[in-house]
């Protein structure tokens, strides 16, 4: 009697909320400002994610990336990646060390579901881009002592595991440079499926997704990805993709980006064509420009696409509900993509989160679904990556 009373005091105490749900966002990102000392991700005016928004929206779990910018492989810009790959494992660490009362790191689903019930939010450390660990896929092993449980090959370019979707042209890359995974990421699927680690196919290209499905012992989450027959961009997903990763059991998160679920005008598509044709970037291949230039370049890129009016809450429901009808509510989640250029109106920030189940309400979706949806799957897949983990040899 007497613990159960404490029990109940604890969620008391743990304020409104220890009442909620799991509402798991599968994929978001640090903001600029947790490389600052004294980061706590507890309440950041900078930021579309801390702790606070978490709680106003009723969000109480999240994948958070450690991602780091890929360099031009120098020495010294490996160097640089490396010493912020530490800056920011500690920084997504921080926002459970620095809060314990409203945070705590989750190395299992069990441990989500338990962070999530006693009131405090599930910090899930995710990997996006290895590029800065090298070229030893024991190098995992590190990363996996240190949280990280989840680990996509690339973002935009290709580096020593995988093809991206989008190539680097900025760098002189053309798609399929690799030919999807590279020698090296075969051994790093193998890697991570030895340590229980969730593989994320989100950025691949459609070799390199087509590759990990066939070489991975569990199924695989893809983590912000978006749907191509709605947005006709290689970096979203095929029907068949789709069809493919449900196959495998896994499980795709729709992504809140708001160019993968509206397409962008025609005026502005043409823009980008003339701004690369500028710079003599081709997708068949073209000029590498300069440290200065590529700058310059994303710079005036960004000036371009920040132009375009924002997708809202209903488009990217449309592309939940486009996901459900072809691969069923089992295989897909929600994920925002936040301090990475995610957000739609509507839900712009952690704050707005509720602002999607209400919407999912609307359209008829149920509360076991909506539940499926919010981090149901995605811990279901997370667990069937730690099952299929390598078993020590019996003596």
């Amino acid at each position: 009697m007497k613990h159960r009373l404490l029990a109940l005091l604890m969620l008391t105490l743990a304020g409104p909320a220890a009442a909620q749900s799991l509402r798991l966002d599968a994929h978001f990102d640090l903001p600029a400002s947790a490389d600052l000392p004294g980061w706590t991700g507890l309440s950041d005016p900078t930021s579309v994610f801390d702790l606070e928004k978490a709680r106003a929206g009723g969000l109480t779990a999240g994948s958070i990336a450690l991602f780091v910018r890929q360099g031009d492989g120098t020495p010294e810009s490996l160097a640089q990646a490396k010493q912020a790959l530490v800056t920011r494992d500690a920084a997504i660490h921080a926002i459970a060390e620095r809060n314990p009362s409203r945070a705590a790191l989750a190395l299992s689903p069990g441990d989500v579901r338990k962070i999530v019930a006693s009131g405090r939010f599930a910090v899930i450390e995710s990997m996006l881009n290895p590029w800065a660990i090298g070229n030893d896929p024991s190098a995992f092993d590190h990363w996996y002592a240190r949280g990280v449980r989840i680990v996509g090959f690339v973002h935009a370019g290709h580096n020593q595991f995988a093809d991206s979707s989008r190539p680097a042209l900025e760098r002189g890359e053309v798609a399929d440079q690799n030919g999807g995974l590279t020698p090296l990421g075969r051994q790093a699927v193998t890697r991570l499926n030895d340590l229980g680690m969730l593989i994320d196919v989100s950025q691949l290209s459609e070799k390199g997704v087509a590759q990990v499905l066939a070489l991975s012992r569990a199924p695989v989450l893809a983590s912000h990805s978006n749907i191509r027959a709605i947005v006709d961009h290689p970096r979203n997903l095929t029907d068949a993709q789709l069809a493919a990763i449900k196959a495998k059991g896994g499980v795709v998160a729709i992504n809140a980006f708001s160019a993968w679920v509206k397409a962008r005008s025609a005026a502005t598509q043409e823009q980008i064509a003339a701004l690369r044709r500028s710079y003599g970037l081709s997708e068949q291949g073209g000029a590498r420009l300069s440290p200065e230039k590529q700058k310059e370049y994303d710079h005036r890129y960004h000036e371009i696409t920040e132009r375009e009016p924002p997708g809202a809450l209903a488009d990217y429901v449309d592309s939940v509900d486009y996901a459900v009808k072809r691969i069923g509510i089992d295989h897909v989640a929600l994920s925002s993509d936040f301090n990475h250029g995610g957000g739609v109106v509507g839900w712009s920030n952690a704050a707005e989160s509720a602002n999607v189940t209400a919407e999912l309400k609307k359209r008829g979706y149920g509360d076991a679904d909506i539940a499926k949806l919010w981090g149901g799957n995605v811990l279901r897949v997370w667990q069937a990556a730690i099952d299929a983990r390598a078993r020590p040899a019996k003596s």
